[in-house]
């Protein structure tokens, strides 16, 4: 009667595993459709209906002709230099200033710390077409528009960046930082050496949600620019459509090469984006 129940229980807990990939696997293939509808969108031949009904995905003369023809017509090199030149400083600049930023709010005590950090979290609340305006009034001010550090300049320090890595530094033991002071690390010592190799995963997740956001920004780069040669992406996927007429084709393939960059980065970063042990340097 026992091994009947065990087998039972093994049963249902099989059936019940099966149930949730399977579950997975249908909300993952519903989330990815107007992925592979836009792939599949940028591969078909001219001849081929796009708007049929049922959707074909498969096309059935795949052609690179799309891709030829925005990359010939347009200056999408320049783009995509613009775009990695904008991202990978934005990166780096709020990686610098958010962790700089965070680790005194977690690990220094002085007057005022909880009320500061409340003021920066409360920050995140305030929607950016608030502060488009100012933003824009100062960066005119500043001669910063139509350059790369006008594209930059509202992005360089996040308030959602030093709460993730406040809470980041937060979680690395006590005994690694005195173990740092005991070899005569300063501050910044303990900073650089001791605490940003602790919290890795924290700074991978946050340049990869920082990188996204900066390559997929459309409205500051459309407010601050007006010079073609300085158009990052979104904004030359934008000029396609006036340019084409609405070919949906050519747009498909422009929005398939702005896109696949961030793919790339998701899938050669996201083995990092684990859990570690912090005190895994500690000796017993």
């Amino acid at each position: 009667m026992s091994d009947r129940t065990s087998l039972r229980t093994k049963l249902r807990t099989k059936a019940q595993t099966i149930g949730t990939y399977v579950l997975l696997v249908a909300i993952a293939f519903v989330m990815l459709l107007p992925l592979l509808w836009l792939i599949s969108t940028s591969l078909k031949s001219p001849t081929e209906d796009i708007f049929q009904f049922p959707p074909r995905f498969l096309p059935e003369r795949p052609t690179w002709q799309n891709f030829q023809t925005v990359w010939q017509s347009h200056p999408f090199g320049r783009y995509l230099f613009n775009s990695t030149l904008v991202a990978v400083l934005t990166v780096g600049l709020n990686l610098l200033f958010c962790s700089l930023a965070a680790y005194p709010l977690a690990r220094l005590q002085f007057r005022g710390r909880d009320v500061i950090f409340t003021i920066i979290v409360a920050t995140i609340l305030i929607p950016f077409q608030i502060v488009m305006i100012p933003l824009y009034v100062l960066a005119v001010r500043l001669g910063l528009r139509n350059t790369y550090l006008g594209l930059i300049f509202p992005a360089i320090a996040s308030a959602f960046g030093i709460f993730l890595l406040r809470q980041a530094f937060q979680g690395v033991p006590k005994e690694l930082e005195e173990a740092g002071r005991m070899d005569g690390c300063t501050e910044l010592g303990l900073w650089w050496h001791v605490m940003l190799p602790a919290i890795r995963p924290a700074l991978v997740t946050l340049a990869i949600f920082v990188f996204i956001g900066a390559w997929s920004d459309f409205l500051w780069p459309l407010i601050v620019l007006d010079r073609p040669e300085l158009y990052t992406l979104p904004l030359g996927v934008a000029t396609l459509a006036s340019a084409f007429s609405l070919d949906w084709r050519l747009i498909a393939a422009g929005s398939v090469i702005a896109i696949a960059p961030i793919l790339l980065l998701f899938l050669v970063m996201q083995r990092y984006i684990l859990p570690t042990d912090a005190g895994s340097g500690l000796k017993g």
